[in-house]
């Protein structure tokens, strides 16, 4: 037996990620859930005793500070200590970026369990869940925020050699890749690639290595080399203005990037270019770009 108050929340299955339940349980000794299946995601956090958890063919004893997951459709069991039953909090959710979600934390069938030390937080999150139990647009939202909030808090405390390990490598590979084409333009280094991606600089370096062949900074200084060969090519814009809005505060150390992958300097290689005949719609193909790297000028001197 328990003494349990729960609450279940009408969904829509195509919301990105939404709460299907959550809870509050203080079991008695031996009080046991299963196996069953669930239809969706569910982490449970125990708050203070011990039990026993079993997914997958494998049992994991836990106690307080520790949670697991269930995965949707997947044989479960979980049962209370007889001698120090536990108590403990539960969320369920689901929707389209769940199973995203779920990986990103490093969670899965294979690796079901986490440690953290945030169990007030935990808790708290959850109560105030149960608080705001209508269906209204403000409880609805605020129980989907306070989602975000407890999968962040779980995040927060998992290791990331975890999250590593579970993870492909080409994961990291391709959001750092997006990274630097989003803030190519902010003057970023290698350090804020691999802060963004939640791994060390020097893991960041053999994923490239063995994935592109070429160095994180190898692949950031090409690219934003290939982004100035293009504004020279098509703007009027001073060699100093074409730097910023690739990223480098330094015009002589644009030029010197420059020159090494051009083998010749930004000036000297837009004298190359062949004079181009004015034809319709061309001028404002350049005040557009040239509204867009202002912006970025802009962008890039915010200190938001």
């Amino acid at each position: 037996m328990e003494k349990a108050y729960k609450l279940l929340f009408n969904t829509e299955e195509s919301d990105d990620l939404y709460v299907y339940c959550c809870g509050l349980s203080q079991t008695l000794p031996g009080h046991s859930f299963g196996p069953a299946l669930k239809p969706h995601y569910m982490i449970h956090f125990c708050l203070s005793g011990q039990g026993l958890f079993t997914i997958g063919g494998k049992n994991y004893p836990l106690k307080e500070g520790y949670g697991f997951l269930i995965v949707p459709d997947e044989l479960a069991y979980y049962v209370s200590d007889e001698n120090d039953p536990w108590t403990y909090t539960w969320i369920g959710f689901g929707g389209r970026r769940a199973s995203q979600i779920v990986s990103q934390l490093g969670l899965s069938l294979q690796q079901p369990v986490f440690k953290s030390d945030a169990s007030k937080t935990i808790y708290d999150l959850v109560k105030d869940m149960m608080d705001h139990n209508t269906f209204s647009v403000e409880d609805v939202l605020r129980r989907n925020g306070l989602l975000s909030m407890f999968l962040s808090v779980i995040a927060s405390g998992i290791s990331v050699t975890a999250r590593s390990d579970s993870g492909s490598g080409n994961d990291y590979v391709t959001k750092a890749q997006a990274f630097v084409r989003s803030n190519y333009c902010n003057p970023i280094k290698v350090t804020d690639i691999a802060n963004y991606v939640c791994i060390n600089r020097s893991y960041l370096y053999t994923l490239f290595e063995k994935t592109l062949g070429i160095s994180p900074q190898q692949y950031l200084t090409s690219y934003r080399i290939a982004k100035a060969t293009e504004l020279l090519q098509l703007t009027k814009l001073p060699i100093e203005s074409i730097a910023i809005s690739c990223g480098y505060t330094d015009p002589l150390v644009f030029s010197k990037a420059f020159k090494q992958e051009k083998n010749m300097s930004p000036s000297a290689y837009r004298k190359t270019l062949p004079k181009s005949d004015t034809k319709a719609g061309s001028k404002e193909q350049l005040k557009q770009v040239e509204q867009l790297i202002e912006e970025r000028h802009l962008s890039s001197n915010d200190p938001n």
